[in-house]
């Protein structure tokens, strides 16, 4: 963070909270012209430090709800097989998210699923099939109890 002010800060902080602020307001929160925050808010996404802007849906308003965390031991890390798994991953809309790890399991899967029965299959039918594919261990939620929350800026 040694490029940012405090005010890049603040204007970051306040981007995470609600995305569809605007220059007026964001320049009234941070006492800057609208012209400022635009050209402030331009030069943090152009190096970077904005990825992107995204509405956050509801999966239960959408029919998801399940909600599972999948990790995934790997018999192999045989290039060609890890990338055909991976290919699999990045393909699947029921899985969200995906990390690799150390320890035990090599992934771990955010899975949103309508019901036990389309998780079931995507476990037993398409992720446990894979021959580079050890062990899957399932854990579904429960409750959230801390949504995902912006970064510590």
């Amino acid at each position: 963070m040694n490029d940012l002010d405090h005010t890049d800060v603040r204007l970051l902080a306040a981007l995470q909270k609600d995305a569809q602020l605007t220059s007026e307001q964001l320049g009234h929160m941070l006492h800057l012209s609208p012209s400022q925050i635009g050209r402030r808010r331009q030069r943090l996404e152009a190096a970077g430090f904005i990825e992107g802007y995204r509405a956050k849906l509801s999966p239960q308003q959408l029919g998801l709800a399940i909600q599972a965390f999948v990790s995934v031991e790997m018999a192999t890390h045989a290039p060609d097989q890890v990338k055909t798994f991976t290919r699999i991953l990045e393909t699947r809309p029921e899985i969200t998210s995906v990390w690799t790890l150390t320890g035990e399991a090599d992934f771990l899967l955010r899975i949103y699923c309508a019901d036990l029965g389309e998780l079931n299959t995507l476990v037993h039918e398409v992720l446990l099939p894979h021959s580079a594919v050890a062990r899957v261990h399932s854990q579904i939620v429960m409750d959230q109890l801390k949504t995902d929350g912006p970064l510590p800026v």
